[in-house]
């Protein structure tokens, strides 16, 4: 009896737009795939500034948004998996996000 092995590579990301509603990310193997945003909460709060400040790690296995600490692998995108941080651990990022902005009625030290 013969048995053949399949030989799986998973492409890696080429480009990532992330839209106020979709992460979207080119991949090495024409692909195009899009995850909805709801599915990684710390880019749902991001601005579109901070979306757009991604860079790719691992020679492209992953996306990296610096601003927000935010790490998500191609191989998970593909897979179907949602942002795996539990939500104390997000609760506190995003307690720690809001009180390090200045509100309105603050103004800067001169």
């Amino acid at each position: 009896m013969s048995i053949s092995t399949l030989e799986v590579s998973v492409p890696v990301a080429e480009g990532v737009t992330a839209s106020a509603d979709t992460l979207t990310a080119e991949l090495s193997d024409g692909r195009t795939l899009s995850a909805p945003l709801d599915w990684f909460p710390r880019l749902v709060h991001a601005t579109p500034e901070e979306r757009g400040n991604w860079r790719l790690i691992g020679r492209g296995a992953g996306i990296h948004w610096p601003d927000l600490d935010e790490d998500i692998s191609v191989e998970g995108l593909i897979a179907g998996r949602r942002s795996t941080e539990s939500q104390a651990s997000f609760l506190r990022w995003l307690e720690a996000r809001h009180s390090a902005r200045p509100t309105a009625f603050e103004t800067p030290e001169h």
